[in-house]
């Protein structure tokens, strides 16, 4: 009898190309995974793999293996889905994936509230730039902001939120020292390598010298309260820092618009419309800050 477990390790090793990708995979040791693998051959009567240079290469065999295990593996996920979509409880795990931003600079506080309503729901919160396989149950609420709806997988059940703006902010310090004629180069602060945008060379204040690049979003807004230069962020981020302002004559740029995903089956579950409909509302009250016009600037 086979022992479906072994189809498991068979599949990663299938998927990964290798034993060691496979292994770091499964949380496993090299050993584990082809002594499993050997064991679901011995039970077949067949070999699994070509063992080349490159990697490990399907066998006919292999290939038809591949196929039932790839049916195993959608035929569990849709089980869970619904299992999971039929738990009306408010208690249990509750898994939230945001921008890293979105979380620390604006939501946070209303998790805080959410989680003092609902004691018994378990939070996770997974803040990173990084979207969150919703089928796949890695998160059972993803925020996202969406640039064009079209974009949206059509298996995601979405509640649209507020449009979010960011704007070109830089140290209130900085830019009353230009003002008084300091000279020192005021460079451009980027997270990646996209280069100066055409709309920030319009503005009054000249950006010179070499870019100050960084991968830290949290280094990002650091760099620019030292007064290393300008950079562009979300209005929620830059207009609430008081050692921060917006750079005169650069108007604002939509980023896109805040979306609140959910996926099938999961979306039914008690806990899961009680986060939404309590989130959705806190976006829309959040709106004008997200928007840029909750705070005055300076000019």
């Amino acid at each position: 009898m086979i022992d479906w477990d072994d189809i498991r390790y068979f599949r990663a090793v299938a998927r990964g190309g290798s034993v060691r990708a496979a292994a770091e995979k499964l949380g496993v040791n090299h050993s584990t995974v082809i002594r499993r693998v050997a064991q679901l051959e011995e039970r077949l009567g067949a070999q699994m793999f070509e063992k080349l240079p490159s990697g490990y290469r399907l066998t006919d065999a292999g290939e038809d293996v591949l196929e039932f295990a790839d049916q195993m593996k959608a035929s569990s996920q849709l089980l869970e889905t619904r299992i999971f979509g039929r738990d009306q409880g408010v208690r249990g795990l509750l898994r939230v994936t945001l921008p890293p931003f979105l979380a620390t600079h604006l939501l946070m506080p209303d998790f805080a509230e959410f989680a003092r309503l609902h004691p018994d729901i378990e939070m996770e919160v997974l803040s990173t730039g990084e979207v969150a396989n919703l089928t796949n149950r890695e998160a059972d609420v993803a925020i996202r902001n969406v640039g064009d709806r079209k974009n949206l997988p059509l298996n995601l059940h979405g509640l649209k939120g507020p449009e979010m703006y960011g704007g070109v902010y830089m140290s209130r310090d900085r830019l009353a020292a230009w003002r008084m004629g300091a000279t020192d180069a005021i460079r451009w602060i980027v997270v990646n390598d996209d280069g100066l945008p055409d709309w920030v060379r319009k503005g009054e204040v000249p950006t010179s010298g070499s870019p100050f690049k960084t991968p830290d979003a949290g280094a990002q807004i650091v760099a620019a309260r030292q007064g290393i230069g300008m950079t562009r962020l979300p209005c929620f981020v830059g207009d609430a820092d008081p050692s921060l302002t917006r750079v005169p004559g650069i108007g604002l740029h939509m980023y896109g618009t805040l979306w609140l995903l959910t996926q099938g089956e999961t979306r039914k579950t008690k806990r899961v419309r009680l986060f939404t409909e309590f989130l959705s509302r806190r976006l829309a009250n959040h709106a004008p800050l997200l928007a840029g016009l909750s705070v005055a600037r300076d000019r």
